[in-house]
């Protein structure tokens, strides 16, 4: 209290002359100079989330410490082993800036839990599960990947970031069986093998040979499989893995049938970590009430972190779940047909699907392509979303296969409606063909960070990665990208507005393609005011609209106008 008081005549002084600077300057004749914009912080929106997509194997190895886990040592197919990539690999290209500038929203990463210790041979060469979808234990990360204490700091940075999370979930099946990986039994099928000829040969099944296949329909209690709890054991953590579970049980009423134990595990990683949503793998081979079954506890989690960590809270945006129905397109609208029977998967705990129709309709002109969009997410899908894509890890029919596109896949792909998904390396040129690999593995290769000073495809990558990046990070600062509904002003040149209306937010912006280069003229009468100042996020130009117009001069065909 003395130190305190004895502070309080110098704090006096200084506010006193506070008050005579701001006296002073108030009675100053010189006029003030202009006040810079400053645009309202736009808020956060699924709909028009710039999501990065990364195998967490292949993007960027943080510590070499972990590369060899379990003793998988032998000899891989190429491009079916691990490489090294793991989650510290993430936190360092978030905080060196990488995402930022790629206006990245949201990272999306494979699953980082325990994978199968042993290897398989798929017909495709000797394979490990470095994808990360060959689950053997849900409640431990493999340490290929990290640690908790890893995910924890990655996902708190991401935040600080203003990036959200995305944990990529599995429970239609586990990992294969090898001598180190026994079968669940009592959990799972072995066959029959999905022959994709209606509802039942889709879901009630497994993928592939010795892919065993959930019983996700079942409310048949079951046991633990021992190999599990000897494993717990071995760990030192048997008891309070069975405490935890015996407290779920308790407060929910399920019964302890093998999908509620995997809620369980996954939801965990919500209540623990914050993450912010879910990428849910196979939706289409799972009952669809179980999609509703998981929504409904990582709901409860999220808000339970939120409670318990008020100070890292972003906003009061609910849990998002996004689903891998294979083949879904958006024109379906809300229904994907399996032949014999339609499902809304929207109506059943899902925000967004993934779109595998972009990567199509993107051989369309830019009008065609935006103006369906527009429609439909305006239409049928009101209030719900998608998530457009142009390569993945998994589609062997990707849009641009030979990377000879790369500019115009970036400007379809960042500027149509709805959310989009970066696949790690699209920025990059990233080769998609890979000799010597077999199957999906050449869509998979290490991130192409030692080109970033030369070419890829024929192609600067460093031009190609600026282009990406200006529009990504027009896409973060205005919510109409991606969320608002488009209006075509021109067809020749091709100019158009995106708007967006809220309750409390509003947004417009005025795009043009294949302009010429040298002084152009974009007509916004009506749009924004006379004497607005706006932005070209292209060029980094600002303009100011005069008698209806906004001219500039740039050396670039596009113009990408905002407040």
């Amino acid at each position: 209290m003395k130190r305190f008081s004895a502070l309080l005549p110098a704090r006096i002084a200084v506010i006193a002359g506070f008050f005579l600077l701001a006296f002073v300057f108030s009675h100053c004749k010189t006029p003030p100079a202009a006040t810079p914009l400053k645009p309202v912080q736009p808020p956060f929106l699924w709909e028009n989330a710039n999501v990065y997509f990364l195998l967490t194997d292949r993007f960027n190895n943080g510590t070499m410490g972990n590369d060899v886990s379990f003793g998988r040592t032998d000899p891989s197919a190429k491009l079916r082993g691990f490489m090294g990539g793991d989650i510290k690999g993430i936190s360092q290209k978030i905080e060196e800036g990488y995402f930022d500038k790629l206006g990245i929203t949201a990272i999306w990463f494979t699953p980082v839990v325990e994978q199968i210790h042993g290897q398989v041979d798929e017909g495709t060469g000797p394979t490990y599960g470095y994808h990360g979808y060959w689950t053997k234990d849900w409640t431990r990360l493999d340490p290929n990947f990290g640690t908790e204490q890893e995910l924890a700091e990655m996902v708190d940075l991401a935040h600080r970031h203003g990036i959200r999370v995305l944990l990529d979930v599995v429970i239609n099946h586990t990992g294969p069986v090898t001598e180190q990986d026994p079968l669940w039994a009592d959990w799972a099928r072995t066959g029959p093998r999905c022959v994709y000829k209606g509802y039942e040969s889709t879901v009630t099944c497994t993928l592939v040979d010795n892919l065993p296949d959930i019983k996700t329909e079942s409310d048949q209690p079951v046991d633990l499989p021992p190999f599990l709890l000897e494993k717990w054991k071995k760990e030192g953590r048997l008891a309070r893995e069975m405490a935890e579970l015996d407290a779920f049980f308790q407060r929910t009423g399920y019964p302890r049938a093998p999908r509620f134990y995997i809620i369980k595990w996954l939801t965990d990683y919500i209540r623990k970590y914050g993450v912010d949503g879910y990428r849910c793998d196979t939706a289409k081979h799972i009952e669809e009430n179980v999609w509703a079954e998981l929504r409904k506890e990582a709901d409860i989690a999220f808000r339970d972190w939120k409670k318990a960590n008020p100070g890292k809270v972003l906003d009061d945006n609910e849990f998002y779940m996004v689903g891998e129905v294979y083949f879904y397109q958006i024109s379906g609208g809300r229904l994907y047909d399996f032949g014999d029977r339609k499902v809304d998967y929207f109506s059943h705990g899902f925000s967004s699907l993934i779109n595998f129709e972009l990567k199509s309709d993107a051989n369309r002109d830019y009008e065609s392509i935006f103006s369906k969009y527009s429609s439909l997410l305006y239409g049928p899908l009101k209030g719900k979303s998608v998530l457009n894509y142009l390569t993945s890890h998994d589609d062997g029919e990707p849009f641009d296969k030979k990377r000879e596109r790369p500019f115009e896949a970036g400007t379809k792909l960042l500027l149509c409606p709805g959310a989009a998904q970066v696949y790690y390396g699209d920025e990059t040129n990233r080769s998609l063909i890979i000799e010597g690999t077999s199957g999906d593995a050449t869509l998979r290769s290490f991130m192409n960070w030692d080109q970033f000073g030369g070419s890829s495809s024929g192609f600067a990558v460093r031009e190609v990665l600026e282009h990406w990046q200006k529009l990504g990070r027009f896409r973060r600062a205005h919510p109409a990208v991606g969320a608002g509904i488009h209006q075509m002003l021109s067809k020749q040149p091709y100019v158009f507005k995106r708007t967006y209306q809220a309750t409390a937010f509003a947004d417009v912006v005025v795009v043009g393609l294949d302009l010429p280069k040298g002084k152009k003229e974009l007509n916004v009468q009506g749009i924004f005011s006379e004497g607005a100042t706006l932005r070209d996020y292209y060029s980094g130009q600002q303009v100011t609209v005069d008698k209806g117009k906004a001219t500039l001069t740039t050396d670039f065909g596009i113009v990408l106008l905002g407040m």
